[in-house]
């Protein structure tokens, strides 16, 4: 693939909103934009709209288009106004990513070589190449991590001329992972072998959940459970959880799914307490030697 570079600059009128801090980039951030506009259009709204969200660069299938001087900040990667990824990273949208196929294919391989590009200009490795996942768990760039992270940094590397890192024999995301202690906690090592057992990205990590359903949560670890003000699409992880369960798929949990959970565990003879909605340690002992049995 090729692409041609293009100049659609954010004016300067709305620097302080969109990008107010001087910036000394030291990585590069990937995202997936989770629609189907081209780079030209993906970059026009983000011009004329009035949010402080911004970026850098919008790749599609045939352009590379600049949004935003590389010596600008931009609020793109959810970790704070100071936060490493909004202060210190360029920002990097690629198109077509909800429907995918052709068009998000050459969109990212231009991507990647565009990546390499600027990986060799300021003399970096690849190491410098971040996702927005890494700085905020924010589960992006979706299609591209669904795809295989080591991957796309292998399409990166054949640019630069650099070797291929090996992927898992499992695929991606498929570290080894074994039975899990029923002590009826909700920890990262039961969130690890729940997407083990789901098919999902392994991380330990449940994204993106409300605030409000916290209160139904009570047996579930802050170190692997996020709560957020505004959870968005939530956490993959759960939307597979609704699947396999039979609950409605909006990836956040909250009283409803756990009373799917609790039905479909004592369906299974996992769980014999109340149908009450609370993930409590009944429910959670009962996921665990579910999970257990499928591992």
């Amino acid at each position: 693939m090729s692409y041609t570079i293009v100049s659609m600059p954010i004016s300067s009128s709305k620097y302080s909103k969109k990008c107010p801090y001087s910036m000394k980039p030291q990585y590069i951030t990937v995202h997936n934009t989770a629609n189907d506009a081209s780079a030209r259009n993906e970059v026009a709204y983000m011009r004329r709209n009035n949010t402080s969200t911004s970026y850098h660069v919008a790749v599609d299938n045939k352009e590379v288009v600049i949004a935003a001087p590389f010596n600008r900040n931009c609020f793109h990667a959810g970790d704070g106004r100071n936060g490493t990824g909004n202060r210190k990273t360029i920002g990097i949208e690629i198109c077509y990513s909800k429907s995918g196929g052709s068009r998000f294919d050459a969109a990212e391989d231009n991507a990647a070589r565009y990546i390499a590009s600027l990986l060799k200009a300021y003399g970096w490795g690849i190491n410098r190449v971040k996702r927005h996942y890494d700085w905020s768990r924010k589960y992006c760039p979706h299609r591209t991590m669904d795809r295989g992270w080591t991957r796309f940094l292998n399409m990166v590397r054949s640019y630069m001329g650099l070797p291929a890192a090996s992927i898992p024999s499992g695929g991606e995301g498929t570290a080894s992972v074994g039975k899990v202690a029923i002590d009826k906690r909700w920890g990262p090592a039961t969130t690890r072998a729940s997407q083990k057992v789901l098919g999902t990205y392994i991380d330990g990590i449940v994204s993106k959940q409300s605030k409000r359903a916290k209160k139904y949560l009570p047996n579930v670890s802050t170190a692997s459970w996020k709560f957020v003000k505004n959870p968005g699409r939530g956490s993959n992880m759960v939307r597979a959880l609704q699947k396999l369960i039979g609950a409605t798929v909006d990836g956040l949990c909250g009283p409803d799914t756990v009373k799917a959970l609790q039905r479909f565990l004592k369906g299974k003879g996992f769980y014999s307490g109340a149908i009450d909605g609370k993930m409590g340690p009944g429910t959670v002992g009962g996921w665990q030697k579910y999970i257990n049995s499928r591992l």
